[in-house]
């Protein structure tokens, strides 16, 4: 495709947010006037923006009515970005396999402008049924937000893209930015509601069902049909009263933690969100960086600090093994899509508040006929800690023992534009639609797993989500 992209800032100073909408909308009207009777066969994207003083983020979402809403923070908490409403999406309904999944991805995005950042996610299993509850999360879906507020290393600005395809009107698209602006709550007062009442906790499945399934999976390695599977719960919560998810995000308890927290909002009160700390990968024009992340032990369930869990982790027989599962397992894969790959020789343990997790470093360099995203997610997703050993048999199981469909859950959620992108996998995730919502997490089972602890894993890994509900994990 042809294109072209025009970057406009209104002022050089550092605004308060209303006089930085006032601004955005006279720049937005000059536009208009200069360009109006002008005609182009391009496909154009116009990014108007202004630095403004700073703000939290999640806050700001909280407070506007435009959807849908998104938001994202990386893991080193340098870069977050807020959104709403949409200047221009792409989406894919069909029920393909993975890759087929992916190539449409691929196809979809080279469309795009290479300036262009859009934020979504994928379904973890797109072959897989899904329930009512997913409905408004389909194979994949990806937004660039008409109106966004975006943190760099400490540096805030509000921005708003114009896309135009060849036969839009002008006026017809400043005029929808426009009212977007205008309807942009600028108070910055910290008032938000809480969480409703929480009336019912259950499980899916209940605790004699999972040792069952366990069993049953730890059964397969016996015979041979797998080494590893990561066998997910669902925990459903039951409020009072609809609510928004984004209550979730803003009493999050733990700010310091080393995650990733994502946030789709497609509908009102019908939002997926995630604090994960799993990086799927990173990608920079051919550069890649990616991680393995399996094994986990509780600090609460030991009673001890970062050093006990350290020394349990890297003592931990079953752990080391089920970790270099996934580490060899990408290891090996990268070197069909990479000419170099940097696969750090020490394990490390990351710290966070209730967990701590084993994982090793990697980077890469792309091969030129693999510089994609399509090449690098067909590659990794799932990882082995999310999916299993071998791939295609753990995903067969997954669907025969998991009595819920995971949609979203343990997918790649993030950013992506044409020449970089950013995906976690969305694990230590939920989805809320209207008054419940559906907690999910998953315990990676290898020969010598013990059912019990495993139920015990998963109670952890949603222990932050459900200490936001005030109930003990």
């Amino acid at each position: 495709m042809s294109e072209h992209h025009d970057n406009i800032t209104p002022s050089t100073d550092c605004l308060p947010m209303k006089v930085a909408i006032s601004r955005l909308v006279s720049a937005l009207r000059l536009y208009d006037q200069q360009h109006r009777s002008l005609h182009s066969d391009q496909t154009k994207l116009v990014t108007f923006c202004q630095q403004v003083k700073a703000a939290k983020l999640t806050e700001w979402l909280y407070h506007q009515t435009v959807y849908p809403r998104l938001f994202w923070m990386n893991r080193e908490q340098d870069f977050s970005v807020a959104g709403v409403g949409v200047a221009d999406s792409f989406q894919f309904e069909g029920s393909e396999d993975n890759n087929a999944t992916f190539d449409q991805f691929h196809r979809s995005l080279a469309e795009k402008d290479p300036c262009a950042r859009y934020v979504g996610g994928f379904c973890f299993n797109t072959t897989e049924q899904q329930e009512p509850i997913w409905q408004a999360f389909p194979s994949f879906s990806f937004v660039l937000p008409l109106v966004q507020l975006r943190c760099d290393n400490n540096s805030f600005t509000l921005s708003c893209h114009l896309w135009l395809e060849c036969s839009d009107d002008l006026p017809s698209k400043i005029s929808e930015i426009i009212d977007v602006l205008n309807r942009i709550v600028t108070r910055a007062d910290g008032s938000f509601m809480k969480l409703p009442e929480l009336l019912k906790i259950s499980y899916n499945p209940d605790e004699q069902t999972w040792k069952k399934r366990c069993r049953k999976a730890i059964q397969s390695f016996e015979n041979g049909d797998m080494e590893k599977i990561m066998l997910a719960r669902q925990t459903v919560l039951e409020f009072s009263r609809s609510f928004s998810p984004l209550l979730f995000l803003l009493n999050y308890p733990y700010p310091e933690n080393a995650i990733y927290r994502f946030y789709f909002e497609p509908v009102e009160n019908q939002a997926f969100f995630s604090f994960t700390p799993e990086r799927l990968y990173r990608r920079e024009g051919k550069m890649l960086l990616t991680e393995a992340l399996a094994g986990t032990c509780s600090k609460e369930c030991m009673n001890g600090n970062d050093h006990h869990a350290t020394e349990t982790l890297l003592n931990s027989e079953k752990n080391i093994r089920e970790h270099n599962f996934v580490r060899e397992m990408i290891s090996n894969e990268l070197l069909k899509i990479c000419s170099e790959i940097d696969m750090d020789d020490n394990v490390q343990v990351l710290q966070l508040h209730r967990l701590a997790h084993l994982y090793t470093r990697c980077a890469a360099t792309l091969k030129p006929e693999f510089e994609s995203d399509t090449a690098v997610l067909k590659l990794l997703h799932p990882t082995p800690a999310v999916g299993g050993v071998p791939n295609a048999s753990a995903l067969q199981h997954i669907m025969a023992l998991e009595p819920f469909s995971r949609g979203w859950y343990a997918a790649p959620v993030g950013w992506a534009s044409r020449d970089a992108a950013e995906f976690a996998v969305g694990i230590r995730s939920a989805l809320v639609n209207g008054r419940f919502a559906y907690l999910y997490s998953g315990a990676g089972l290898v020969k010598g797993s013990d059912p019990l602890s495993e139920w015990e894993e998963v109670e952890q890994k949603i222990g932050d989500i459900l200490a936001i509900t005030r109930q003990e994990a």
